[in-house]
Parts: C-alpha cells; sequence; structure tokens
C-alpha cells in the first residue's frame, strides 16, 4: 500500500481537530531501537499511542531504550503491548515473568494469588517503561468449540471471572500501568477466531447477559480501558459486529454498564474486519460507533495512514461529526495524562515482584483422574498445532520441561499428523518399550489429528499415561471417566512454560 502522508485533495482541518484524529489512532510498527521517520511525524502530529510486539523486542536494556525514545517524541504517547501470561506475551527476551493464564489461575481460585501474578506482570512493564496492557480477558470460556478464548479466559462462571478480573485490575493499576479488559461484549460464545473471519454469537439475549457480567465487574472495578470484539451478536445488533455497532458500544457499554474510560478496538488488520469491511472503512466506522481509539498493528504504516486519511475524510465531508472525534480524543488525552510520567522511563526505583506466583499457581491448578505415580525414564509424546501467528505463544514443549527434571526421559514433539500414522506409532512404541509412556495433547477437541494419534498409541499401550495441556476433554477430570483404558490423565490448564513445568513436577516427582 502506498503510504500518503497528507490528503491534500480536501482543505487542512484545524489543528485541535488533526490532533484529535491522531490521538484516535495505536500503531504498530516495525523496529527495535529506531523509530521509523513516518512514526515520528504521526507522532508529532499526536498519535495517542503504539503496541510493542515481538518484532521490537530484543532483551530488557533495549525495550527500555526504545520506550524511552518514543516519550523523548511525545512524552504522553501511550505505549502498549498484550500481556495476558500464560505464554500469551511478546517479553520473553525482555525476562517477562512466567505466569499461567487465566484459566489455571480461576481452577486455584485464589483472588490473591491472581493480584500476585498481575502485579509481577505490571512491575516489569513498569520497569520496561510500558503504560498499557492489553490484559486480562474478560471472556466467559463455555463454548467447547470455541477456538481463540479457551485458557485464555479465567472460566465459564461470571462470579468467578469477576473476582479474580478484580483482583487483576486492582493490581495493575497499583503499579500505575493500565490495563484493558476484553474482548467486549464477549468473544467465548463463538466458534470463529475473529483473526481469521468474522465471528457470529448466535445466542439469545438473556444467555448473553451472562458474558457481559464480568465486563461490569470490571467498570465497577474501575478498569481504565475496555477492548471490543469483532463478533457479530444478532440479539444485540444483527447487522455489525460489536466494534462497529453504536447499540453495543453506545447503548449497551456507555448506557448500560456506565463506562466513561478509553474504548479501544481489536486490531483492524484482523480479517473479521479487513475482509469484510476493510481497515481504513473499520476505523472510520468504529470511531462513528463510539470508539475511543482504533489498533493497527501491523507494521505496515501504510496501513495506519490509510485509516488516518479515511478519518480526516469522514471529518471533513461531514459524514463524521467533529464532536465525536474531540470526544474520544479527550478520553485519550486523560488517560495519558494518568498513566504517563513525562520524558523517558517512569521514574524512580520498581518495587520488586514475587517471581515465584506463577509457578505457584501453575502447581495448584493442576488436577487430574487417578493421578500416576511419579515415573523415570519415561517416553514423552507431546501433541500440539503450530503456535497462533497473533498471541506468540512460543511453543514451549512439555518434553523439555520433563527432561530438566529427568534427563534419562526420551521422547519427541509433534505439531502436524504424521504422514505415516501407524508407522509413528509403531516406532513411539518400540521406542517406548520397557518405558513408561505419556502422551500430551492441546485441545484435541479442536485438532482430530491429535485424538487420532493419542487414541492408536492407546490402543497400543493401554497403560500410557495422558496429559491435557488446554481445556480438559469432557472426562478427563476427578469428575469423570476419562478415555477409555488410560491409567491416569492429569490436567494443566494451560500450556505457558510454568503450566508445564508443574505438570513435569506431578508426572516426574521432581
Amino acid at each position: 500500500m502506498a503510504q500518503t502522508e497528507h490528503a491534500n485533495e480536501l482543505p487542512d482541518l484545524p489543528a485541535d481537530l488533526d490532533e484529535a484524529v491522531h490521538r484516535c489512532l495505536v500503531a504498530g510498527f516495525g523496529g527495535a531501537t529506531t523509530v521509523p521517520d513516518t512514526l515520528k511525524r504521526l507522532i508529532d502530529r499526536g498519535l495517542g499511542g503504539v503496541i510493542l510486539f515481538t518484532r521490537n523486542v530484543r532483551d530488557g536494556d533495549q525495550v527500555r531504550g526504545l520506550t524511552e525514545l518514543l516519550r523523548t517524541l511525545r512524552p504522553d504517547l501511550l505505549v502498549a503491548i498484550d500481556n495476558e501470561g500464560g505464554g500469551i506475551g511478546h517479553l520473553v527476551g525482555a525476562g517477562a515473568p512466567e505466569v499461567p493464564g487465566n484459566f489455571a489461575l480461576g481452577v486455584a481460585d485464589d483472588p490473591e494469588l491472581t493480584a500476585r501474578c498481575a502485579d509481577a506482570l505490571a512491575g516489569h512493564l513498569t520497569s520496561l517503561g510500558i503504560t498499557v496492557s492489553y490484559a486480562p480477558v474478560a471472556d466467559l470460556q463455555h463454548q467447547p468449540h470455541n477456538p481463540i478464548v479457551r485458557t485464555r479466559s479465567f472460566g465459564a462462571d461470571p462470579e468467578l471471572a469477576a473476582r479474580h478480573l478484580r483482583a487483576w485490575i486492582t493490581a495493575t493499576e497499583a503499579r500505575g500501568v493500565a490495563s484493558c479488559a476484553k474482548h467486549f461484549p464477549g468473544h467465548g460464545g463463538t466458534v470463529t477466531d475473529s483473526h481469521h473471519d468474522m465471528a457470529v454469537d448466535p445466542r439469545p439475549y438473556d444467555e448473553l447477559a451472562r458474558d457481559v457480567e464480568p465486563f461490569r465487574a470490571a467498570v465497577a472495578a474501575g478498569v481504565p480501558m475496555l477492548m471490543s470484539a469483532h463478533v457479530v451478536f444478532p440479539a444485540l445488533d444483527p447487522e455489525r459486529p460489536a466494534t462497529l455497532s453504536p447499540r453495543i458500544l453506545e447503548e449497551l457499554l456507555r448506557g448500560g454498564l456506565g463506562f466513561e474510560g478509553v474504548l479501544v478496538s481489536d486490531a483492524l488488520e484482523m480479517k473479521a474486519i479487513s475482509e469484510r469491511y476493510g481497515e481504513a472503512a473499520g476505523a472510520r466506522l468504529a470511531l462513528a460507533a463510539g470508539a475511543d481509539q482504533v489498533i493497527v498493528a501491523v507494521p505496515d504504516l501504510g496501513v495506519t495512514l490509510a485509516c488516518r486519511d479515511a478519518v480526516l475524510q469522514a471529518l471533513r465531508a461531514g459524514d463524521l461529526p467533529a464532536e465525536r472525534v474531540l470526544e474520544a480524543a479527550g478520553r485519550v488525552r486523560r488517560l495519558a495524562e494518568r498513566y504517563t510520567a513525562g520524558p523517558g522511563v517512569p521514574s524512580g526505583v520498581v518495587r520488586a515482584w514475587d517471581s515465584g506466583a506463577g509457578l505457584e499457581a501453575a502447581r495448584r491448578a493442576v488436577r487430574g483422574r487417578a493421578l500416576p505415580a511419579p515415573a523415570r525414564g519415561a517416553h514423552v509424546v507431546d501433541l500440539f498445532p503450530p503456535p497462533h501467528p497473533a498471541l506468540n505463544w512460543g511453543g514451549e514443549d512439555l518434553l523439555t520441561e520433563v527432561r530438566a527434571l529427568d534427563p534419562t526421559a526420551t521422547g519427541t514433539a509433534v505439531t502436524e499428523e504424521p504422514p505415516d500414522l501407524a508407522g509413528f506409532v509403531a516406532e513411539v512404541l518400540g521406542s517406548a518399550q520397557g518405558s513408561p509412556l505419556l502422551v500430551a495433547t492441546y485441545d484435541a477437541g479442536l485438532h482430530p489429528w491429535q485424538t487420532r494419534l493419542r487414541d492408536a498409541l492407546l490402543a497400543g499401550r493401554p497403560d500410557t499415561v495422558r496429559v491435557d495441556t488446554g481445556l480438559p476433554e469432557p472426562g478427563d477430570t476427578e469428575d469423570g471417566a476419562g478415555a477409555e483404558g488410560a491409567s491416569g490423565v492429569v490436567c494443566s490448564y494451560g500450556r505457558g512454560r510454568v503450566n508445564l513445568r508443574a505438570v513435569a513436577e506431578v508426572l516426574t516427582g521432581g
């Protein structure tokens, strides 16, 4: 896409309105130590924020240098990042604290422990000069075929989710970092990942109301930001996804929940928006619907410029009221005043955080039916799909964690169905002869190849110990019967490194 720095075909807008348009944008960019000239010009005109990704991260000192450089360009620039924990984050190279995902925290169900995990993440952000965390996830996970929320959610119970959201938001706020509950009014009832297509939640209003309750709790807890979902809810608005719907953003969120903070869109380049509307039209429609900021996360700043120019054009043509943009920019400005500390990295020594909270939480979340006795020298087969490109789960495998505790363990990690399944099974059974066999899956219900391979191994070795590293399948917890023939099922409720380490401890006695 060609980059146009300014739309010159119509007269310029007043300076305050031009700045307001830029305040409503959050831009991704490429580079770890320098700032592209195009981004510098956007910042000079009032850009509201930037979002960092793994591409912007090498180590802690580098990130601190980058955020300091960004704030020398504009002291009140918001610097944001997705920082949910559970392996979903972009700061591994910068020494991010290891904490489990939300579902494991919900299983442990200790809000004080959740607060300690959130404090660790927020403390680390503060030490890096990052002021906005696009977390926590407030979606309820109750659709078994949902492909995107799952262990990112605290669970299916709105009251459980509410108490953990309160703990997370309060701890993050105490660190001076802006939290952001997402994805309003809930992404957990869909069977489509909005990164790939438009998701639809067909449930009636009374069922959707349960999903709204965690967001109501987040608002009551003082969450300064909410993120909208690229999901169509026919019971709320049959025509537009929440991100583009005045009924959902203005009537339900502002009017019904009384939210007065900054409402930010999920990334506009996600196919739910980009393939149906285009990023530029999405930016214009989202702001018109009631969003205060729109995220354009791709590093191609031409996409950001196109979104900016579409909003400028709509203002000039009278298709977008200036009052709406000024209102949105005012909210962003007040947020920036509250969560930025002037030029450079926030001053002062950052208070230490509990680096052991994440592993403690992961250990307390491990559950199982007929938990096996610890075994040494096991053969581990770990089945999982490739990492989601947008979430940056790092591809950690259980074998590595088992071998860290038991160097005599053997095995393999498998990310796709072997072309010769029977041959692969025979090879595994031969390698595992005389040794305990452990087979781990990750959301096998969504990936039938994992089920086929696991069941073939179980047929050959009925004493196989099974491990669920995502959401457990029906019957895989202590309340159920489990898979036929399995000698034990261990559930980690997440696949972050600490989740796998906690499971490895149970399996090896380490």
